[in-house]
């Protein structure tokens, strides 16, 4: 709407508001697929202003694409040009102003952790992370006096449990994550309640982490923190609606893809020995076994020797050539519209594994089976945030995003993976 001002001095410009929200919503498009909503995009100004032209290039081609198929909603070139330049220096100043407030030190949330095990680490380090987020760890408390001044990923322990109060006044803390692997008789209660009463925040490490990260700790978790927390509901209304969602959608996208699932059944098929199709037992729902399909990408006698195993590397060895650009395409993956069919999988979901590394895993990773309590999924929250998982504990990160989902999952959640899916088919990352 400026650029209409600024070009034509008058806003009574044809059908501006409708073109603007257009130019709005293609611009917030393709920020969100040039990944600047993510913490790592706002780290380096290089990389930042690197990220921001290649958005509005394609904002710009897009725009130009639109407009040829839709003539009513075209604008001249000058009109374009001003807007997207507009767009782009408003956006870039917004984010250096931005950054410039997360780094003033009054903004900030100073945190002080209470305990020095394995939870509290892996707090401390995914607070680090997020920096820009507002989050300044100031320390860690100790159990033990002889722990004071041992340095714990950057942060170093600056005192005791006894020291709460002392501690909180001096280095000014707004947030305490209580972060104790064992709390029987060393949760300073009194004193968390002193802190709580004078308006500073206290969180357990286990909802803090959960809300930080977007996955659940399983580090240490107590079986009472899975029973008595809000979510994890699965409502009649909301499988039905899901249902009859993946019903529609699988028929329709089963016409349109159609023509191009034959055409790679055509290239799987004359270009290596063997079926197109590879069928292969997965555990489901409930721990229930089927047979999951998918474009066949590797040799036929891939396992012949070694048994079942993780893919390994970027450049397997066993996948064929058309199999790689399936696999960096997730193309191989169209063919589970047919268990999305039958009620096998849903397109959002924990991804199914193979029954040979459920009943390893679920021996070593705690909680491993609670993620066959949905429908495992096409795509899934642990696809879309995390790399492809090859070893044990890939396993249980992805664990910890898949118990992440069950415990939100909603039709709004399972549409943002979908956009967050295709936005990993274009870039192709994490593909194996």
């Amino acid at each position: 709407m400026l650029a209409v001002l600024i070009r034509f001095d008058d806003l009574s410009y044809e059908l501006a508001l409708p073109k603007a929200i257009l130019n709005t919503f293609v611009i917030q498009l393709c920020l969100y697929y040039s990944d600047l909503y993510q913490e790592s995009a706002i780290r380096l100004r290089v990389q930042l202003f690197l990220r921001f032209c290649q958005a509005f290039i394609v904002a710009a081609i897009a725009l130009t694409l639109i407009y040829y198929a839709i003539p009513a909603l075209t604008v001249g070139r000058g009109l374009l040009s001003i807007s997207l330049l507009l767009g782009m220096v408003s956006t870039f100043v917004w984010r250096g102003f931005y950054l410039w407030m997360v780094a003033r030190d009054a903004l900030n949330d100073n945190v002080l952790i209470l305990g020095t095990g394995l939870s509290a680490r892996q707090t401390a380090v995914e607070m680090l992370r997020r920096a820009p987020l507002g989050f300044r760890v100031v320390g860690f408390l100790g159990e033990r006096p002889e722990e004071v001044g041992r340095s714990l990923v950057n942060p170093s322990v600056i005192g005791t449990a006894a020291d709460l109060v002392p501690l909180v006044k001096r280095y000014r803390v707004n947030l305490i994550v209580v972060a104790l692997d064992d709390r029987r008789g060393k949760m300073p209660v009194s004193q968390l309640l002193r802190c709580r009463m004078e308006g500073i925040r206290v969180e357990d490490a286990t909802n803090f982490y959960e809300r930080l990260t977007g996955k659940i700790l399983i580090k240490n978790l107590r079986p009472s923190w899975l029973v008595f927390s809000q979510g994890f509901n699965k409502p009649r209304l909301l499988r039905n609606a899901k249902r009859a969602g993946e019903l529609i959608s699988a028929v329709a996208l089963s016409v349109v893809l159609g023509p191009l699932m034959v055409v790679l059944a055509l290239l799987v098929r004359f270009t290596s020995h063997g079926p197109a199709l590879y069928r292969q037992e997965r555990v489901g729902e409930r721990g229930r076994p089927f047979m999951l399909l998918k474009f066949r990408t590797m040799r036929v006698d891939a396992e012949s020797g070694s048994g079942p195993v993780w893919a390994s590397e970027e450049r397997d060895p066993r996948t064929t050539s058309v199999g790689r650009f399936l696999r960096k395409t997730r193309l191989d993956e169209l063919p589970q519209l047919i268990n999305v069919l039958r009620g096998e999988m849903s397109f959002v979901g924990p991804r199914p594994e193979r029954p040979h590394f459920v009943e390893r895993l679920r021996t070593v990773i705690p909680y491993y089976d609670e993620r066959h309590g949905v429908k495992p999924g096409i795509t899934g929250w642990a696809q879309v945030k995390f790399r492809y998982g090859a070893t044990l504990e890939d396993s249980e990160e992805k664990l910890q995003y898949d118990l992440y989902y069950i415990k939100h999952m909603s039709l709004i959640f399972d549409i943002g993976i979908i956009f967050d899916t295709i936005k990993v088919m274009l870039v192709g990352k994490g593909a194996r």
